[in-house]
């Protein structure tokens, strides 16, 4: 069985978030997205809040499965066996970061390989911060986080 993590903070979890996602899994048989810690980013909702929201959107794919973890994503890697990492790419200058940090990964653990995906095209210029940024001036962000997720963050 071909297994990844599909690893980010997901504050909150969009619809470009769901497109890699979906995409990812023509490719793989099942991924785990992995609810990480960024010291460098301020959260809106709590990592079990996220690990919630998430796994009420995705509950009906029985390929999917959400977890969280506070360590290195290759850890992780290492503790569950998996040797692929699935991260999406915006034109917003993304690569140069992402390659760096795919890089590592495999210094790291060697037998870890990262796919990258563009985000698609209606999608590109979601970002979590911009969306958590709308919502926290009480402005619609429907069009931009799948309903379920939608559906937690007015509760």
């Amino acid at each position: 069985m071909k297994t990844a993590i599909y690893p980010g903070t997901f504050d909150p979890f969009t619809l470009g978030h769901d497109d890699i996602l979906q995409r990812a899994l023509r490719v793989f048989d099942e991924i785990t997205i992995l609810v990480a810690v960024s010291p460098a980013k301020k959260a809106l909702f709590s990592q079990a809040e996220r690990v919630k929201m998430i796994k009420t959107h995705v509950e009906s794919d029985p390929r999917i499965k959400v977890d969280a973890w506070d360590g290195l994503i290759v850890e992780y890697a290492k503790k569950k066996d998996i040797n692929a990492i699935v991260r999406g790419l915006r034109p917003t200058g993304d690569f140069e970061m992402e390659f760096q940090m795919a890089s590592m990964n495999n210094h790291l653990y060697g037998e870890i390989d990262t796919f990258f995906l563009p985000t698609g095209g209606k999608h590109y210029f979601v970002s979590s911060s911009l969306v958590k940024e709308l919502y926290k001036h009480g402005r619609d962000v429907s069009e931009f986080v799948p309903e379920a997720i939608l559906k937690c963050m007015q509760k």
